[in-house]
């Protein structure tokens, strides 16, 4: 297999692996109100208000929460609907990468700059909206564990770049942006 054969089939391996975990993210979206309540089941059935209470005691607030809101209020719950389809929409952006990789490059940049912004919208809003800091902690996770593979996949992409003397030229766009 060629250098590039290999880069090109890394970069979609992480790129898949994004991919699925960011559409997993967005689709557990969807079930709150199902999942809360089987996740403190699962909690309670593991012994876990034992041992972490401060867990125990949120998932139960969170999932009152979900069904207060689900029963007198369930329009509430199309917020994370939307929330649901925007992870899915940004999922299918990186079709784009995946095709040709060196040419949407900065799709992998965007992902990464979101990745970053994870971080200070959970400082900010989860003090603000009642939210414990170990669990915006668990939120800025995701943030910093998704910057990984789009980092892993950014130089990839710039290997391949030199490989193959740099990006192929945009149909119409006249000279270099650079």
């Amino acid at each position: 297999m060629s250098d590039r054969a290999a880069l090109l089939k890394g970069i979609r391996v992480w790129l898949a692996c994004f991919v699925v975990c960011l559409v997993l993210s967005g689709a557990t979206a969807f079930p709150l109100v199902h999942e809360l309540r089987w996740a403190e089941e699962v909690l309670r059935a593991m012994s876990v208000p034992e041992h972490l209470p401060a867990l125990a005691d949120w998932i139960t607030r969170v999932r009152q929460g979900l069904d207060e809101a689900d029963a007198s209020y369930p329009f509430l719950l199309y917020g994370t609907d939307w929330l649901a389809f925007a992870h899915l929409v940004i999922a299918v952006a990186f079709y784009g990468p995946y095709r040709d990789p060196v040419r949407n490059i900065w799709v992998v940049e965007f992902g990464m700059i979101a990745c970053a912004g994870i971080v200070p919208l959970a400082l900010v809003c989860g003090p603000i909206r009642g939210i414990p800091f170990w669990w915006s902690v668990i939120d800025m996770s995701f943030g910093v564990f998704g910057v990984v593979p789009l980092y892993v996949v950014r130089k990839k992409i710039k290997q391949l770049e030199r490989l193959t003397g740099g990006p192929a030229p945009v149909p119409g766009v006249q000279g270099s942006l650079a």
